[in-house]
């Protein structure tokens, strides 16, 4: 389903801000070299998490999902000085093309990058986090929305990638085959009847929560 007219996407890109010269090519070489571009975040939805990161100057975010990046330098051209992104992704053939992206982006100081299962990373980071950005499988999000709640300082934000799922999200009948979408649908439930957090929902590209730690 498409989540927005094709033509208002047309236009929203034409009055955003264009994006930086690396992610431009991050852009250019996903879309050439991986099965799956629309993984990326683009230059909308990049620009704000750019914005995001630079009204809350973060001294720590965490990313969960890499992918080839191009949300991790956005995010990173945020960071209050001498903070650090710390992002985590689960397949190791994208560590050395990733690497390149974050010298390239003159940010390889400010990037740490973990390859492995998100789910036995993060309990290991001691580290109070300012900012964490969800966007891997979709089938554990509630397991990372709990690991990163225990980490997130109070006051801390928390953004989740794809919650309107191409729209599926409003099937009412889901095969239970269908565990992406039942999973997508079980975190937005779960987030909404969170007393720890506000949080508010975003039709920007395949939908953000934007999600703040209130206690």
């Amino acid at each position: 389903m498409q989540i927005t007219d094709a033509g208002i996407e047309q236009y929203i890109d034409q009055h955003t801000s264009p994006a930086s010269g690396i992610l431009h090519k991050i852009e250019r070489e996903t879309y050439v070299k991986s099965i799956y571009p629309r993984m990326l975040s683009g230059k909308v939805q990049g620009k704000f998490l750019r914005m995001v990161s630079n009204m809350i100057k973060p001294t720590n975010i965490l990313e969960v999902g890499t992918f080839t990046g191009y949300s991790a330098v956005s995010l990173a051209e945020g960071l209050g000085n001498n903070g650090r992104l710390y992002t985590i992704e689960i397949n190791e053939e994208l560590k050395l093309q990733n690497e390149a992206y974050f010298e390239e982006a003159d940010m390889a100081d400010k990037i740490v990058a973990y390859f492995g299962n998100a789910l036995d990373i993060i309990p290991q980071l001691g580290i109070q986090f300012d900012l964490v950005f969800i966007d891997a499988d979709k089938i554990n999000y509630c397991r990372y929305y709990e690991l990163c709640m225990d980490k997130v300082k109070t006051g801390g934000f928390i953004l989740a990638d794809n919650v309107l799922w191409s729209g599926k999200v409003l099937m009412e009948k889901i095969s239970k085959t269908d565990k992406d979408t039942l999973a997508v649908k079980k975190f937005n439930e779960l987030v909404q009847n969170d007393k720890r957090v506000e949080n508010v929902m975003i039709p920007l590209r395949d939908g953000l929560t934007l999600i703040q730690k209130i206690c």
